[in-house]
This record gives C-alpha cells, sequence and structure tokens, in this order.
C-alpha cells in the first residue's frame, strides 16, 4: 500500500517558518519526482514545489526565494522548508509523487494557518 503522510502543519505568524514534511511507503521513492501543491479555501489546488529524482529543485513564482524543498532518499521524505510566511501562504499543504507531469499518489494534506 502506498501511503505519503504530510506532517508539520500548524498555526504560525505573518514572517515565521515551518518545515513540512512528507514520508512515503510503499513505493521505490528515489525514482519519483516528489511536489508540493497547496488549495486555498474556495480556490482551486495549485504547484507549490518538485524535486526531481536527481535532486533538482523546482518553484512556483510565489514562493521562490522563501520555501525550499529537499529529500532524502534514505529516509523516504521530502521537506518543504517555508521561511518569510505571508497570509496568502495559508491552506492545506499536500504532497504527491509522480513524475514531473504527473501525480500518481498524494498525502492526505496537512493545514498550514499564518496569522497577520
Amino acid at each position: 500500500q502506498v501511503r505519503l503522510v504530510e506532517s508539520g502543519g500548524g498555526l504560525v505568524q505573518a514572517g515565521g517558518s515551518l518545515r513540512l514534511s512528507c514520508v512515503a511507503s510503499g513505493l521505490a521513492f528515489r525514482a519519483y519526482t516528489m511536489k508540493w501543491f497547496l488549495q486555498a479555501p474556495g480556490k482551486e489546488r495549485e504547484f507549490v514545489a518538485l524535486i526531481s529524482t536527481g535532486g533538482t529543485p523546482y518553484y512556483a513564482d510565489s514562493v521562490k526565494g522563501r520555501f525550499t524543498i529537499s529529500r532524502d532518499n534514505a529516509k523516504n521524505t521530502v521537506y518543504l522548508q517555508m521561511n518569510s510566511l505571508k497570509a496568502d501562504d495559508t491552506a492545506v499543504y499536500y504532497c504527491a509523487a509522480g513524475s514531473e507531469r504527473s501525480n500518481t499518489y498524494w498525502g492526505q494534506g496537512t493545514q498550514v494557518t499564518v496569522s497577520s
């Protein structure tokens, strides 16, 4: 059974930081591109960041310079370090595993709330 389990969300003040984690099981983790998405209330899910199987990151413009995606293949874990958080970052954050243009597996999401 493939499982992606996010953690690390919570309530933080604007300007603060959080680190999200997504632990994968049941798949060959190092063979998958890993991604983070967000979904704010009443809005469509949108791309945040990805990291390729080779470790190359890519970011949405809205988070570039503030967020850092990384992966630890030995721990089957992908991270999203979020700095300089803004109220507009408030959303449920999901991790996904797939290729660079597909998403085969999804986690359940973790809530991030940024107070202003």
